[in-house]
Parts: C-alpha cells; structure tokens; sequence
C-alpha cells in the first residue's frame, strides 16, 4: 500500500489560530452580529466554516453602514486609519492582529515618528497585501514597497533608509535586499535593516524542502488567495517537480499519483488541518478502492 503522510508541522501560524479563536469566542458569547474586515484567513473553506458559525466577511466600504456594531481584526493588522474610523463610527472592535505584526508596526511607527533626520523607510513585501497596508499606514503612506530588486528604483539611494520586511516574505529574498542596497547606497549614507519576517513562518521552508524530498508526490494544500501559499508551494515544488497545488480535495487529480510510493500532505499558515485531512482522506479512499479492484 502506498505510505500517505500529512506533515505535522504544516497549517496555521499561532497568529492565524489566535484570530480564528477570538471570532469563535465572540460568536459564542453573544448573539450580536460579528463581522470580519477582510478574509479572517486566505483560505475559502475555512472562511465559510466560520460564516456558517455567523462571522460576516466585509471590506473597508462597508464600515459606514455598521455604526455600532462588532468588527474582528485579522492577523494581518490594519493602519491607524481602521481604528479612527470606527472610533468615528462607535464600532466595537475585536482586535486580533498577530502580536508579530503589531510589535512590526509598532518599530515602523517608532522610525517614523521619532528618527532625525527620518529616512526612508522602505518595506520588502507584497504591495496591496494587507499586512503591508498595515505597515504602510504608520508612516502616513510614506514608505516604499519593494518585491524583488528590479523595483529598488524607487529608493533614493543619496538618503539614509531603513529596511523592514513584511513577516511572511522569503529570509533569502531579504538577505538579497540587504546586500543589493548596501552595494547601491553612496557613501556616508546611512542604510539599518530589521529581520522582522516571523520565524515560525520562516522556518518551514528548510523543513518542507526535507519534506517534500522525503516523498515521491506532494500535495501542497492552499488556498488560491494565500500569499504565503504560493512562496512555501514553489519552495517544495524546487525540490520535487512532482508537488501539485490544489484547494481541495476535489483537485485531486489520480494521475499525479502514479508510480508513487509515498505521497506527503502539507499547506501554506493559512491551511486548516481538517482541509489536510480531507485530502487524505479522498486520497486513501482512492487508493483502496484500487488495491480491492486489482
């Protein structure tokens, strides 16, 4: 029979976690509304569990029309112009920002608002990603937003920067930040850079490359809006060309699978274990059913 493996250090970060217990807490003490700013997590599936426990999903738009009511902020965090906002609107909020991300953007603001003369504050991320809107909003929109080197252009690099990343970005992307601006920047002009890419995160990569080379297939569970699924995804599949990317498991596709041996289960912070399990589940049933057949 074919060995099928759900990696045990795979699924949500403890920022994630945190988040979807407080939304559970709040939906069971009281009967009120409870709304999310935003996906409570980039995964579909875990979203409509919560919906179907009561949690509303809505965007920034919507705030107007909820004077009085509960909103959940997510891990991600939010700029200070979230909370003047439902401060204006009586809006009780639920604060569940990752303490990661607040202790971020609390040193982005510290920058900002305390360093002379203030440099540049330029954060390696993923611009429009709502971590990065977060980290953005301490500096009154004023940092810059890199992704990879061909947008350093937009540093002034005759001005004194500081560095941070946004916590979920690659440690080898921001290594390779650090040495680019240090080659670029002229002389006497003053470049710190902070490590803040959270560690829980950073971390898997090295183990689910091990991972992903400890089996002949893998199934990289995510969903199609994570952005952390995306880089741990591309991570296994360097490693093994055999690793597919699916939702759910209604992607399975049994072609994948053959002449495997060993196929491993993992996912992006962002993925459930029960979605893990449901894909083992769909799997090992398909297996079965093959081995009876035979």
């Amino acid at each position: 029979m074919m060995l099928v493996e759900i990696d045990a250090r795979s699924g949500f970060c403890h920022g994630v976690v945190t988040a979807i217990r407080k939304a559970e807490e709040e939906l069971e003490r009281t009967d009120a509304p409870l709304y999310c700013l935003g996906d409570i997590v980039h995964n579909s599936d875990e979203v409509e569990r919560l919906e179907r426990k009561g949690l509303s999903t809505i965007t920034h738009d919507d705030l107007p029309r909820l004077c009085g009511s509960r909103v959940l902020l997510r891990a991600h965090g939010e700029p200070p112009s979230t909370y003047a906002v439902a401060s204006r609107l009586g809006i009780e909020l639920v604060d569940a920002t990752c303490p990661v991300v607040l202790q971020l953007q609390r040193r982005i603001k510290d920058t900002y608002d305390n360093d002379e003369p203030r440099p540049q504050i330029v954060i390696y991320g993923k611009a429009g990603h709502a971590e990065v809107n977060g980290l953005v909003g301490q500096t009154n929109g004023e940092a810059i937003v890199v992704e990879n080197l061909s947008q350093l252009d937009r540093i002034d690099f005759s001005r004194d920067i500081a560095l941070y990343s946004q916590t979920t970005m690659p440690l080898s992307g921001f290594a390779e930040m650090t040495r680019e601006i240090e080659r670029r920047k002229a002389p006497g002009v003053s470049f710190r850079y902070f490590d803040t890419i959270c560690r829980q995160v950073a971390n898997r990569v090295n183990h689910l490359r091990e991972f992903a080379g400890a089996h002949d297939v893998v199934l990289f569970v995510a969903g199609a809006k994570s952005s952390n699924g995306k880089v741990l995804y591309n991570e296994c599949r360097a490693v093994n060309p055999r690793t597919y990317l699916v939702s759910s498991s209604d992607d399975f596709d049994s072609s994948w699978i053959s002449g495997a041996e060993s196929v491993g289960i993992c996912g992006a912070t962002s993925t459930p274990r029960w979605l893990m399990e449901q894909v083992r589940d769909a799997l090992t049933d398909y297996i079965s059913k093959k081995f009876h057949e035979a």
